[in-house]
């Protein structure tokens, strides 16, 4: 059914030029949210595009495409700030692929909102104890080495079936385990451009890719964002950008079980 909408949805009002602006804000903000914390650009842009009546399938594969662009400046400008490390985006990068290709290609055959609860309640508890860390005490420079490949994995799979959830899945799992808030936010981000060429390889070999006004919106406001956001990563004070990450994961969580258990 999935497959059916993205290709004979009624092109919306919006799909003009016109509103070429709009996207490119929209990927700004949502960029510079996703390189300073790790996480948000796909749940933001993807709740933009479903507010404007674009089905799911067909927004999770635009917002995809546009990562492509914004992930990679993203990735290269935490590198080059020094906020990466390498061990840990290859293991993210080969369970992130795998993932991401099997949820995309489930997408069209399932209903991604029977998991959006557990999702949600999952990454509340993780926002929880991220807060209740920071106020503890703030990590040192840990290197977390275990469990990782099956944090991808889940990670990748959740991402490109819901349309988002890879930085708040896998970054909020790394830091609440005890990773530099710092370095986790520069590996995941660097990983998440491969994990959306794989989402997005696999989208257009299935459902195909349209609306492209937001795509290229989506994409040219977050890569002028990435370089701007690594910057602000490496320098916004540790203790506050966990308290920020932590109250964000928990909004985005209640507003995510609002949704699906009332609005429905």
């Amino acid at each position: 059914m999935a497959f059916r909408l993205a290709r004979t949805a009624p092109e919306p009002k919006w799909h003009g030029v016109d509103n070429l602006p709009t996207f490119i804000l929209v990927g700004f903000l949502a960029q510079l949210i996703d390189g300073t914390l790790g996480m948000a650009y796909g749940v933001s842009a993807t709740t933009f595009l479903l507010t404007l009546g674009v089905p799911p399938a067909v927004a999770s594969a635009s917002v995809h495409a546009a990562k492509m662009a914004t992930t990679g400046i993203s990735g290269i400008a935490h590198y080059k700030f020094g906020n990466v490390r390498t061990f840990l985006v290859k293991r993210l990068v080969v369970s992130g692929v795998i993932g991401a290709v099997i949820g995309a290609y489930l997408l069209g055959n399932s209903d991604a909102r029977i998991i959006k609860p557990v999702v949600a309640a999952y990454l509340m508890l993780m926002g929880v104890f991220i807060l209740l860390k920071a106020r503890g005490h703030v990590p040192g420079e840990d290197d977390v080495r275990t469990h990782i490949v099956p944090l991808g994995l889940g990670g990748g799979f959740l991402d490109a079936l819901g349309g988002g959830g890879w930085g708040p899945i896998v970054t909020s799992t790394l830091l609440v385990r005890g990773s530099h808030p710092r370095f986790t936010i520069g590996s995941v981000n660097l990983a998440e451009f491969f994990v959306s060429v794989a989402a997005s390889a696999t989208f257009v070999s299935t459902i195909g890719l349209s609306y492209w006004t937001a795509i290229v919106g989506l994409a040219v406001g977050g890569a002028v964002a990435a370089p701007i956001a690594a910057y602000l990563c490496k320098h916004v004070p540790t203790r506050f950008l966990m308290n920020v990450v932590g109250v964000l994961i928990v909004l985005l969580s209640l507003r995510t079980l609002y949704v699906v258990l009332f609005l429905r």
